[in-house]
């Protein structure tokens, strides 16, 4: 039955991936639609973004009430109701409105899911998961596409992905039981703790802010490297976005990787190497402005990217035991989130004055920090007991 529940929790990952692409793929045509501009796929980002991080800060409450089972169904149906309602409506502000379900039921997903398989799979799952999201987040693209190059409507794009989570929420929800049978759940030894509390947690300052770093730097490289490319290396805007995409390609092959690596490396030592990486492709970029050598910088910095969060994640039960990790990492989901939602903007204004040439010396500066504080945790761990 434990191989059941993780096949879910694989296809519950690449359904994570599935719809996140879509609205930048269909945005064009959606915009054109509503009577919209174009910078108002920022608004509805920012909504799904921003409901994201209050759900994962407040999954701890949900899970130590009702269990993983029942809120990740609960979840999951969350999510298939807002693009059920992207699906039907041709209104502008009515998207809006779905998505603070799909936003809400993302973030429980994503916290629920990371905690139950840190603390009942081995690394190289959590590596594999990952990179199932990304899988999910290619597949969908590629389904919008296919379904505007047939005629189709872009709300067909959002019912095909739909369907899919309904199916899957129905699967959920007859799962329940099994969840409860696996683990002995017990509330899945599992106490709420209040933010307060989890703030006095050694350490836990510092690992909230790595992963709004690491967030930062996925981010502003995911959504600006195509800009990079056009405007300070004169790469034309096809091949741009084309070589732009190597940057994901490092992280979800990086990721299918990184799960083999795991049984010779232990979490620690596997986010020190990611970081490592991720160094190294920016010092590419920065010392030397030569197409080949940015390529490779950016497809070596997807590859160190891919270790750095999912063990990060794996390491938090071990680091401050199962009953306090699902309000620890809700708080690093929060952080993650944040980092992806409001710093590629702040990144957008810092450019308009710096220059987008200023990418890889800022993505450098987050790394930078990003390491120290990783060094300043395990310190702080090494002189404290958390469990």
């Amino acid at each position: 039955m434990i191989h059941f529940l993780l096949l879910l929790i694989y296809l519950a990952f690449i359904s994570l991936g599935l719809p996140d692409a879509l609205l930048g793929s269909a945005w064009p045509i959606m915009s054109g639609e509503f009577g919209v501009p174009l910078s108002y796929m920022g608004l509805v980002s920012l909504l799904i973004s921003g409901f994201t991080v209050v759900s994962s800060l407040l999954t701890d409450r949900a899970v130590s009430r009702f269990g993983t089972g029942k809120v990740t169904a609960v979840s999951v149906a969350l999510t298939a109701v807002g693009l059920l309602g992207f699906a039907f409506t041709g209104n502008f502000w009515l998207l809006c409105v779905w998505a603070v379900p799909y936003g809400l039921g993302a973030g429980c997903v994503d916290a629920s899911l990371n905690n139950y398989a840190a603390n009942h799979y081995a690394s190289r799952h959590m590596s594999w998961l990952h990179c199932m999201w990304g899988v999910g987040a290619a597949i969908g693209p590629y389904v919008m596409g296919a379904v505007l190059t047939a005629g189709q409507s872009w709300n067909n794009g959002y019912l095909y992905i739909a369907i899919f989570q309904v199916a899957l929420t129905a699967v959920m929800l007859l799962s329940i039981p099994k969840w409860k049978s696996v683990t002995g759940e017990k509330n899945e030894e599992h106490s709420h703790l209040t933010f307060r509390q989890v703030f006095a947690l050694p350490g836990v300052r510092e690992v909230v802010l790595i992963f709004l770093c690491y967030g930062a730097i996925e981010a502003i490289a995911g959504h600006w490297a195509s800009s990079y490319l056009v405007l300070h290396l004169g790469i034309d805007e096809e091949r741009a976005a084309s070589l732009a995409a190597m940057f994901y390609l490092g992280i979800t092959a990086g990721r299918a990787v990184s799960g083999f690596v795991t049984l010779k490396l232990n979490d620690k030592q596997m986010a020190y190497m990611g970081m490592s990486l991720v160094l190294c492709g920016l010092l590419m970029m920065v010392l030397f402005r030569i197409e080949i050598l940015c390529i490779i910088g950016f497809m070596v910095m997807g590859v160190g990217c891919a270790p750095i969060f999912p063990c990060l994640i794996h390491a938090t039960p071990a680091q401050y035991g199962m009953s306090r990790s699902q309000a620890v990492i809700g708080v690093e989901m929060a952080s993650f989130y944040a980092g992806t939602c409001f710093l590629p903007p702040a990144f957008g204004i810092f450019a308009d004055w710096a220059g987008i040439g200023s990418m890889p010396l800022v993505l450098l500066g987050f790394s930078l920090w990003m390491l120290w504080l990783h060094l300043r945790f395990y310190r702080l761990s090494e002189n404290s007991s958390c469990k």
